[in-house]
């Protein structure tokens, strides 16, 4: 199992671990690309709630200057037992995130 993310050619998460739910892949906190300076995850004020994963939080990315608003979100405690796996995990927006994964 491996999945990555990137925007244009710019990897931003790789993982040998992730969660696979509802089209979506859960990426590790840890697996984030945070080691380069020209990306960057800055936490927003926007949420959503799922009801039965909870409140999500949103990262903005930015890329080589480039900014994708909203682009990946995260739980930051779920609420039901089925959702715990995904606690810390981040997700992205197919529109502005390409993420591919292979089983």
């Amino acid at each position: 199992m491996h999945a990555t993310a990137t925007i244009s050619t710019t990897t931003i998460a790789s993982t040998a671990t992730y969660e696979f739910v509802e089209g979506n892949v859960y990426f590790p906190a840890s697996s984030l690309t945070q080691d380069n300076p020209e990306i960057k995850f800055t936490p927003t004020s926007h949420s959503t709630h799922c009801p039965w994963k909870g409140d999500a939080s949103y990262y903005d990315i930015e890329v080589k200057g480039q900014k994708y608003e909203n682009a990946a979100w995260y739980y930051p405690k779920t609420i039901t037992e089925r959702a715990k796996g995904l606690e810390g995990m981040v997700a992205f927006y197919k529109t502005k995130v390409k993420v591919e994964r292979e089983e």
